[in-house]
């Protein structure tokens, strides 16, 4: 990946940060943004998110879908491109890989 799409993919990644963390929806509350992966030609980014507790998974996703016009508008207001990116909100698979090694590993240290 180009220099120009990580720190594209990074300045998305704080806006929304920021913006999350402001908004009154008690369903954001314990929701982290991991990270951002913009389409090269910029009119699309994948937002990975970590959520604190997993029942609250779900709700999150749901109100961070009906909250991505928004959180859309906020990006574009921000920063200056050509195109401002439609928003899609996925679970970071990476955390929950990350967890499942971290079980495993404890497992194998409570058998020793």
């Amino acid at each position: 990946m180009s220099d120009r799409m990580l720190r594209v993919n990074s300045t998305i990644r704080e806006i929304l940060a920021d913006e999350i963390e402001r908004m009154s929806d008690s369903r954001l509350e314990l929701v982290s943004v991991t990270a951002v992966d913009t389409s090269p030609n910029l009119r699309q980014a994948t937002v990975y998110i970590d959520v604190l507790g997993e029942d609250d998974r779900e709700d999150a996703l749901r109100a961070l879908q009906g909250a991505a016009k928004r959180l859309q508008a906020v990006v574009g207001s921000e920063v200056r491109m050509k195109y401002t990116p439609i928003l899609e909100f996925e679970l970071d698979p990476g955390v929950a890989g990350g967890q499942r090694i971290e079980e495993i590993l404890r497992g194998l240290k409570e058998e020793e």
